[in-house]
């Protein structure tokens, strides 16, 4: 009788539970976070709390001495919490996986080994063509923070970079109105007998919402204005109440202007935020009056706007004080990297948990919708447009 052959190998009749056992190898992670290098760039990817849940799990994490400084941590508070410090910055950027909050410099990115993963923002307006054709070179896979999704579609990196930016808005405006600050020396308060002060917000997404709650629980009168119905529905729903909302339109814009005290502009474009207020606008505004240009990474919704940095954050033209920084939330560096910290720190436990960054973006569309660079292969369409550079389809190149 001759012998019958099963059409499954071995491996295949296995019971299921225990072929998931043997796929899942449980990947061992070495991250490098070095020093910001960047101009008045103050934040961490990592607090010494985020440090002590990665370590835990028998990850190693090599920090640059003063990797924290800027936000208030010591490398004593990194290393008791099991992370090793290193003066020595060269051979941080050796580690196989690298974390950063700014994209790092070319100079930088000559440290790097080939084939490493690299985890930071990349604010793509700030890059040039060199960036990415180094990148290339060196074979590396880099994910964007602002390009993550969760599963809800929305990008947490950038959500919550951008409430900090909105409650910011309001305080630093609060700020500039003191006659500490040679204010008009009005308070943000709902004072009895006092008219509150008006606050006109440019623009109903997440920096408009946090910058509205802001300012409505500090007493002022406020009025959004944003060309999306569907947004000015939800911040009313969000805020759990009544507010002014209005179109964008010139005329009641102007009217609006005339008469507020404090304007919040918060409006982003496809590639530049739209000019809203014309200069016109701003010289009809009330003298001491002030702007926050939350939009200024992305030009600036205001005609006279010029961007400001952290050191010298005003300048007054028309009589109205400007107030233009671009990287609003590291003025706020404990809160911003702790925010930061949060949702860098499950997805790289993920990421060990299912064997290493490639079976992450298997199974996770949201991870890899934040892969810009598959082993020197760009795999963003965005990138590639905008610098005129090839790109290819990541589901083409990971299945």
């Amino acid at each position: 009788m001759s012998k019958s052959f099963s059409p499954f190998t071995k491996q295949q009749l296995l019971p299921q539970e225990e072929t998931l056992e043997i796929y899942k190898k449980k990947g061992e992670l070495f991250i490098g976070i070095p020093k910001e290098t960047a101009f008045q760039e103050k934040r961490v990817c990592l607090t010494p709390d985020a440090v002590s849940a990665i370590t835990s799990n028998g990850h190693r994490i090599l920090m640059e001495s003063g990797a924290g400084k800027g936000a208030n941590f010591s490398d004593k508070d990194y290393s008791e919490a099991g992370a090793e410090i290193t003066k020595d910055t060269a051979k941080v950027y050796a580690c196989p996986m690298i974390l950063k909050v700014e994209p790092p410099t070319l100079d930088q990115i000559k440290l790097i080994n080939p084939q490493t993963i690299l985890i930071s923002a990349l604010q793509l307006k700030t890059q040039s063509k060199k960036y990415f054709e180094t990148l290339a070179s060196k074979r590396i896979t880099a994910l964007a923070f602002e390009f993550i999704r969760d599963e809800d579609g929305a990008y947490p990196a950038v959500r919550s970079l951008s409430e900090i930016a909105g409650t910011a808005s309001v305080l630093i405006a609060s700020e500039l109105l003191s006659n500490v600050n040679n204010g008009n020396g009005l308070l943000f308060g709902n004072i009895s007998g006092v008219p509150p002060i008006e606050v006109v917000i440019l623009g109903a997404g997440t920096v408009g919402e946090y910058a509205a709650r802001s300012a409505i629980g500090l007493g002022a009168n406020i009025k959004v204005f944003d060309n999306s119905i569907t947004k000015l529905r939800c911040i009313q729903t969000n805020l759990g109440r009544t507010v002014f909302t209005s179109t964008l339109q010139p005329k009641n814009l102007s009217k609006a202007l005339k008469r507020c005290d404090v304007v919040i502009g918060a409006v982003r474009g496809k590639n530049r935020a739209p000019i809203i207020v014309t200069e016109s606008m701003v010289q009809n505004m009330k003298t001491g009056s002030v702007i926050i240009d939350v939009s200024i990474d992305m030009g600036g919704c205001f005609e006279s706007s010029e961007v400001t940095t952290h050191k010298n954050p005003t300048f007054i033209k028309h009589g109205v004080t400007h107030y233009c920084v671009p990287n609003i939330p590291a003025r706020y560096s404990r809160s911003a990297s702790i925010s930061i910290s949060n949702i860098c720190t499950p997805y790289l436990l993920k990421i060990a948990e299912d064997g290493g960054l490639e079976n992450s973006l298997r199974f996770d569309r949201g991870l890899k919708n934040g892969l810009y660079f598959y082993h020197g292969i760009l795999t963003s369409k965005s990138v590639g447009e905008w610098f005129d550079l090839k790109y290819s389809d990541v589901n083409l190149l990971i299945f």
